[in-house]
């Protein structure tokens, strides 16, 4: 006899079928382990305006319940950072170029490039001489709300922006190696906790163990998955696919991976903008956001990645990764100064829920020892 629920139930059967139509896209089911029996939190219809705002302020509000971790994933920052409080103990107004200088070269190491730099040490240079800032702890403030400024002063919104049509829609796109595919499960995690219904599309269809990688997210969070049934199947035929069925299905989200790609080549750069029309077709005004991944241990140097693939495909967030590693959290700040583009995500660790929601005021509480 058989058993009552196989590992991976394939569905739809082989053709033929009368619909839905033939295609090179298959989905899998993962069953969760046991019986599911969570209830959404959102009891709303497809459709009903105020689902997608509501999950994007939930989801922001708990990068406030989880500083603790914001705090641990940016202990290196701190540790470079931690100069400017002894910098400031014994500050004093005959001292105040060598002072700044030392924290001119803190902010430096800490990556938040030469421009940032030298328009906050400027900024504090003009306050302390007009006698505005008259102490250390004084100027450790006004630090703190530059920074703050530069990332809240063009008014960008760091929550996810779904709209208000079901299924939500949302590419993940960077160069390869800078933790996509982990985001993107991550991130289907964080959503599933919150009660929402989510569908994974496989579109990394150049690397062979992408699918092996993104089905195994689909096991860990309870997701199921479209994936390529055959090899040589166009990214943008898979992503389709995915959200023609999460339309047809009364799937909340469809998270849609691409094949990771160097900046430089434009032929797959190319291809980002086929995937973009296709999920546009499947559903109108998808995708609703594209969440470029940056490798924080890149630091700057992530600046002219951000560039080409929002001058291909628009960039709507940014995710960066690895800032529990070597990186230096400073880049933020001159990725969203530069680029105007708002961080929505920050990874501080391996673990499943180390995906936090971005926060600029935590952010500035967190670097700052």
């Amino acid at each position: 006899m058989a058993s009552s629920l196989p590992s991976r139930l394939l569905l739809p059967p082989k053709p033929p079928l009368p619909s839905p139509p033939t295609s090179s896209a298959i989905l899998l089911h993962i069953p969760t382990s046991g019986t599911h029996t969570r209830t959404s939190r959102f009891k709303c219809a497809s459709g009903q305006a105020g689902f997608f705002t509501k999950l994007g302020r939930l989801i922001q509000e708990k990068a406030k319940s989880d500083v603790e971790k914001v705090f641990s994933g940016f202990s290196k920052t701190r540790d470079n950072l931690a100069v400017i409080d002894e910098l400031l103990l014994y500050w004093n107004l005959s001292d105040t170029d060598r002072v700044l200088d030392e924290l001119e070269e803190a902010l430096l190491v800490a990556d938040f490039g030469p421009r940032i730099t030298i328009k906050i040490v400027e900024s504090l240079r003009d306050d302390i001489y007009s006698g505005k800032l008259k102490s250390g702890s004084e100027i450790k403030d006004a630090l703190k709300r530059s920074v703050l400024n530069l990332l809240t002063a063009k008014g960008l919104k760091t929550e996810l922006k779904l709209g208000f049509r079901k299924p939500a829609v949302i590419m993940v796109v960077g160069v390869n190696g800078g933790g996509k595919t982990t985001s993107l499960g991550k991130l289907a995690n964080r959503l599933k906790k919150e009660g929402t219904k989510v569908l994974l599309a496989a579109g990394d269809t150049f690397r062979a163990a992408a699918t092996d990688q993104l089905e195994i997210w689909a096991e860990r969070t309870g997701c199921e998955i479209v994936v390529a049934e055959k090899e040589n199947v166009k990214a943008s035929s898979v992503l389709s696919q995915a959200v023609k069925r999460g339309r047809e299905q009364g799937f909340d989200v469809v998270l849609c991976d691409t094949s990771g790609r160097l900046h430089t080549n434009y032929s797959l750069m190319e291809e980002l903008v086929a995937c973009k029309k296709a999920v546009g077709k499947a559903v109108s005004g998808a995708p609703n956001e594209i969440l470029q991944v940056l490798d924080g241990t890149t630091g700057l140097n992530m600046l002219p990645q951000a560039r080409e693939f929002n001058d291909v495909v628009g960039v709507t967030g940014l995710i960066l990764t690895k800032l529990d590693g070597s990186a230096r959290g400073g880049c933020v700040v001159s990725v969203v100064d530069e680029l105007g583009i708002p961080v929505k995500f920050v990874g501080v660790g391996e673990k499943l829920d180390d995906l936090q929601p971005f926060d600029p005021e935590a952010f500035v509480n967190a670097i700052f020892p």
